[in-house]
């Protein structure tokens, strides 16, 4: 017979023994030992009673698969319920038929302490000695490294508990700091709190003291300020002691083994970013069960819009870009993880207008996703032509292909480079933001446009965090064009969310209206000290190990970025960091023929043609650098 099978059938006799003694003991208690002369006559008949009831609700309840070794709040809370239901059961039905005469009113009462007692106490007990047993495992060993954990909230205790079923845990908790004055003195599974974040230079040396030295301070919290973790990462510089963070609360198993997945404190961490909670319906209603289409679909923004629209279950998932090798890396990623989703690599060019205005009508998705771009602002500045036929006509393309093919929503990835803009990436993707205005009101088949505008991605390719991890690697200097450079940062798993969150949004508004949606993107970085936290996170000190170079402000570069216009009035949505921007945006004298002129520089390939059209499109485009 298989263990599981033996110890379940143990702990149900166990269990069923417990339920038997309970009755006369109950008795027992009220009477005493003459408890035998007060029940003569019922006790005979009501015993087997009460033991078929209590095993119909223990079944029920199949509190014999439970496993004693890992017992916690749930089961006890599962043995209250099994305790009082049965006692309710038996001696409602008991009352009914002989009205408890002879039966002191105490007796349910005590009866239902008794039976949980019995059946929760050796449980404890158990778990107690295993506890006690792996203890003192880990102290024999002799190797778990001593670590003082940041944070006494529930992920904290996650950890304390996990590593107490471990023998031969490979940490050792030796104290808990928390960020509030409330937790000092208090303890958590045998650990005390010894005070706050200012104290854990005292609180290191009392340790060291007792020859318990923390090797590791473990950030337990699952949200910090990114003032706190950068005052965490100065003390753990000054005390030689790593920063790490602990894995999130559903990466615990109740088997670890001996190795808890301790990471690394990264960039994101010094965002201080909180987690919000998003309508996770209303974007399952949006894409569940439906075909979806993604351009640039290897990209960085594109490639994690495929990762969670397939955790959707879309009905068909068309990935489009003109990158062989980024559409492969996204197509083989996708059938690793999630192969039961439909899928569709296709290698095109949104360029292209009939190619895909093809793969719309083959596919006919209901969701079109348009993050395709150049969005390199160096780059884009030498080639005016190319980033005008992507940015903008490329736009126009995908939304003229998705209108044709009865798609219901069409949703712009758009960029803060496109307010005030000081170069023609910006300026191209402001005007692709009023060209998809003018054609979504043409006549014809409506459909809903959603655009969102955010600000820079950590990680994304091209971006400043993987260069100064290059340049790290290279052992430096890390280059910052201006010490005094500003960008807004968000995760790509962020700010992909919350694009997908602002679509839904406008869809359960109902209504066809194009819109304008504005990502709270927090404060503002500064490059500089974005870089001087990176060196730090690679243990290493800025400007003694790795100089920091100040390059100069490169071609159209600005100092600031701007996430809306100040005519653009900003209305608040159902969701904390999603914000609405009214759209006060009058369209430039002759739009539709400076637009064709601008059309016809493109196919000319002529840079300066296409930059004067992009000036008159784009009055508010200011070139700096």
């Amino acid at each position: 017979m298989p263990s599981r099978h033996w110890r379940g059938g143990l702990s149900g006799l166990h269990d069923l023994l417990m339920a038997l003694l309970s009755f006369p003991l109950s008795f027992y208690l009220r009477w005493g030992i003459d408890f035998l002369k007060h029940t003569e006559g019922y006790l005979a008949v009501a015993w087997p009673v009460f033991l078929l009831v209590f095993l119909m609700i223990y079944l029920r309840f199949r509190l014999h698969r439970s496993v004693w070794r890992y017992v916690s709040m749930r089961e006890m809370r599962v043995l209250v319920t099994v305790s009082a239901i049965t006692i309710v059961l038996f001696y409602t039905g008991w009352f009914v038929v002989t009205r408890l005469e002879m039966v002191p009113r105490s007796i349910p009462l005590l009866h239902g302490m008794v039976l949980l007692s019995l059946l929760a106490g050796p449980r404890l007990v158990y778990r107690a000695f295993f506890d006690a047993a792996a203890d003192r495992a880990t102290q024999r060993a002799g190797r778990a490294i001593p670590v003082l954990l940041v944070g006494a909230g529930d992920h904290a205790e996650q950890f304390l508990r996990a590593l107490q079923r471990m023998p031969g845990a490979v940490y050792r908790v030796a104290g808990i700091v928390d960020p509030t004055e409330a937790q000092r003195g208090r303890e958590m599974h045998g650990v005390k709190v010894y005070g706050t974040l200012a104290d854990i230079p005292q609180v290191v040396a009392k340790l060291e003291r007792r020859a318990q030295r923390p090797q590791r301070l473990l950030l337990s919290e699952d949200y910090l300020d990114s003032e706190t973790v950068s005052y965490l990462l100065d003390i753990s510089d000054r005390l030689a002691i790593p920063l790490a963070r602990l894995p999130g609360l559903t990466d615990f198993r109740d088997e670890l083994g001996t190795a808890i997945p301790i990471r690394p404190v990264q960039i994101e961490d010094l965002l201080g970013r909180p987690q919000n909670v998003h309508d996770r319906d209303g974007m399952r209603r949006m894409i569940a069960g439906r075909p979806v289409l993604i351009t640039g679909a290897g990209g960085s923004i594109g490639a994690e819009l495929c990762r969670q629209i397939a955790r959707l279950q879309p009905s068909l998932l068309v990935l489009y870009d003109h990158s062989e090798y980024l559409l492969y890396e996204i197509d083989r990623e996708l059938g690793e993880k999630h192969a039961a989703v439909p899928r569709r690599a296709v290698l095109g060019d949104v360029r292209d207008a009939a190619h895909l205005a093809r793969i719309c009508r083959e596919h006919r998705p209901v969701l079109v996703i348009h993050a395709a771009a150049i969005k390199h602002v160096p780059l884009a500045e030498d080639h005016v032509v190319e980033a005008a036929r992507t940015n903008v006509f490329g736009t126009r393309h995908a939304l003229e292909a998705a209108r044709a093919a009865g798609a219901e929503d069409f949703l712009l990835i758009s960029t803060d480079k496109a307010v005030n803009p000081a170069n023609v990436m910006g300026a191209c993707k402001r005007l692709a933001e009023r060209v998809i205005r003018v054609v979504a009101a043409q006549p014809g088949p409506r459909l809903r446009v959603t655009t969102v505008r955010f600000g820079n991605v950590l990680g994304s390719r091209g971006s400043v965090v993987p260069l100064f991890q290059q340049q790290l690697q290279q052992g430096g200097p890390l280059t910052v064009t201006h010490p005094d450079i500003e960008r807004y940062f968000m995760t790509i798993r962020e700010a992909v969310e919350l694009v997908l969150q602002a679509a839904a949004l406008h869809r359960d508004e109902g209504d066809l209206d194009s819109r304008v949606y504005v990502l709270d993107m927090g404060k503002p970085v500064k490059i500089a000290d974005l870089a001087r936290q990176m060196i730090r996170l690679a243990g290493l000190k800025p400007e003694e190990d790795i100089p920091i170079v100040y390059t100069g402000l490169r071609p159209g570069e600005k100092m600031y970025e701007e996430l809306f216009y100040n005519a653009e009035e900003l209305a608040k949505t159902g969701h904390a960091s999603i914000l609405l921007a009214a759209q006060a945006d009058p369209l430039p004298e002759g739009f539709d023929a400076t637009l064709a002129r601008l059309q016809e520089a493109c196919a000319a390939g002529d840079d300066a043609a296409a930059l004067a059209m992009l000036k008159q499109l784009v009055p508010e485009y200011r070139k700096e650098g």
